[in-house]
């Protein structure tokens, strides 16, 4: 599997993923889902940068911006504020409305993850370790949306039959 086209299909779904957090953080009912959504959307585009920076390093055989720890570290900056502010802040019936797209969410993460770390296993060295630090930062976006999507689905199940 070339990493060049990795990258190239790689980027057009973080460039899609973008696009569905933009388009439905303006639908969500709840402001901290709202928020969420406008968060990742940055975050996204961080993705994106992150890519598109191995992407010109392959062709013109640099090393790629973008690998520092310190953007490491702030890539996850936006993970851990979710978990510390936002998810405490949310309540689960005011996100009931949300559920199909907390859950569209969640299967968009997880599929970014499955991918990136399907093309880790294919690929050794910088290459690899790219694509696992994507694959990571993938899986903490996939459990913010499960648990978000658990606690509205939970309560709907604690619902009286007719709301």
């Amino acid at each position: 599997m070339e990493i060049t086209r990795i990258y190239q299909y790689a980027l057009q779904r973080e460039r899609e993923g973008k696009q569905f957090f933009e388009q439905n953080a303006e639908r969500l009912s709840h402001a901290s889902a709202l928020e969420i959504f406008k968060k990742l959307a940055e975050e996204e585009q961080k993705h994106i940068n992150y890519i598109q920076a191995h992407i010109e390093a392959i062709e013109g055989d640099t090393v790629p911006d973008g690998t520092t720890p310190a953007v490491v570290q702030e890539a996850g900056f936006f993970s851990q504020r979710v978990r510390s502010e936002l998810i405490e802040q949310t309540v689960a019936e005011a996100m009931v409305p949300d559920l199909p797209v907390l859950r569209m969410a969640y299967l968009i993460e997880r599929d970014f993850a499955e991918f990136y770390e399907n093309a880790a296993s294919r690929t050794s060295g910088k290459e690899k370790e790219a694509l696992e630090l994507l694959a990571k930062w993938e899986r903490v976006h996939e459990q913010i949306f499960k648990d978000l999507h658990d606690q509205a689905f939970a309560h709907i199940m604690q619902m009286p039959w007719g709301g």
